[in-house]
């Protein structure tokens, strides 16, 4: 899995599901963030040392600052300056909804289009203990919902 989350809401922005964590899938994570999301200040990613050049590569160069256009913090539970735990946090959910798939592994564009679905819920569904019985969509768009059944008004609004 290679997620990207907006930390201050818990956004799922971005989850792909990729049998190898290559430097070409992390390259088009962070492509598919950077189209969906406005002033990205900071990245923080795990210890893949890839993750360095991908992120200056992706973001780019401010030529007036002299500096680059996103900020690269790197966390590492072997420094013990913390972990991506919101981002374990997600992984550990996931895991628990999929690991009794069967074929999850053998087909990605299949596992990808089960991530959508589950993105959907993730983000429009579920509500977190941590953002206090809210969704990340309620703190991060204006969509406001009218009934109870979450799906059947998001299935609706897709039609218009």
């Amino acid at each position: 899995m290679i997620n990207a989350i907006d930390v201050k809401n818990r956004f799922l922005i971005c989850p792909n599901y990729a049998k190898h964590r290559s430097q070409n899938e992390i390259k088009n994570v962070l492509l598919d963030v950077k189209s969906k999301s406005n002033n990205i200040k900071v990245i923080q990613t795990d210890g893949l040392t890839a993750y360095t050049n991908i992120v200056k590569k992706s973001f780019g160069y401010d030529n007036k600052l002299r500096r680059y256009k996103v900020e690269h913090k790197v966390k590492t539970q072997l420094k013990n300056e913390g972990f991506n735990i919101l981002v374990e946090r997600l992984h550990n959910s996931i895991r628990q909804r999929t690991q009794n798939f069967r074929g999850f592994h053998g087909s990605v564009s299949s596992a990808n289009n089960l991530m959508k679905g589950y993105e959907i819920y993730y983000n429009f569904i579920r509500k977190h203990e941590a953002l206090k019985g809210k969704t990340p969509s309620d703190l991060a768009t204006d969509l406001k919902f009218e009934s109870e059944n979450r799906w059947l008004e998001l299935i609706s609004l897709s039609f218009i």
